[in-house]
């Protein structure tokens, strides 16, 4: 009878004593400081080309660069959790959105549908990249380009688009023709994420297994 018990004992230490090696696993201090640092990537992309457009009041900025870089780069996970800390940290008040704003109500103004989107974007992107063109290890640019490029036409656009709908009160053709101007310049941050992404994960192929 005792001897079972310190058996129970024994394997119950063991268990406890295995969990935090797991969590910590999952989430190491290099994981955690990939995270941060995309987004302050990401804040601080917001900064850079920040150009007015229309009289939508969502300007031209390389956000979506730094987004869809976390995800590409980082995996679906980390770039899900780097796109959702730089919103946690504009929700906050840190002057990290378009034009140095923050705050709550940001998430209700014209931007709205493009900022709930980068988490699911970058989540996006990851997997495609992780999935689809990281089978095999083939993660070319082409193929990073191609993931990439369709976490936007699946996400960032449409999502854009309904904020654009809602909080302007505008049909789908005109959010359309607000959002078409953003086209071109994704296509040219999408190629820049393609050919840097590539390039990393030649020279550092296990960066996506540790998301």
């Amino acid at each position: 009878m005792t001897m079972t018990n310190q058996s129970d004992q024994t394997q119950s230490d063991q268990i406890q004593s295995d969990a935090p090696a797991a969590t910590r696993s999952r989430f190491s201090p290099t994981d955690l400081a990939l995270i941060a640092a995309f987004a302050a990537l990401i804040s601080a992309c917001a900064y850079v080309g920040a150009i007015p457009v229309g009289g939508s009041g969502v300007p031209i900025t390389l956000q979506t660069f730094g987004v869809m870089l976390a995800g590409c780069l980082l995996g679906h996970l980390r770039g899900f959790l780097a796109a959702a800390l730089y919103l946690g940290l504009g929700a906050v008040g840190l002057p990290v959105f378009a034009e140095h704003s923050s705050g709550l109500a940001v998430f209700t103004g014209a931007s709205a549908g493009y900022l709930w989107s980068f988490p699911v974007a970058a989540l996006v992107g990851g997997f495609l990249v992780k999935y689809v063109a990281g089978r095999k290890g083939k993660t070319r640019a082409l193929a990073v380009f191609l993931c990439s490029i369709t976490a936007s036409a699946l996400v960032i656009h449409p999502m854009g688009m309904g904020g654009l709908m809602l909080v302007l009160d505008i049909s789908l053709r005109e959010a359309f023709k607000i959002d078409v101007v953003f086209w071109l310049g994704d296509v040219l941050k999408t190629t820049l994420v393609a050919l840097i992404a590539a390039e990393v994960h030649r020279a550092f192929p296990r960066l996506l297994h540790r998301d």
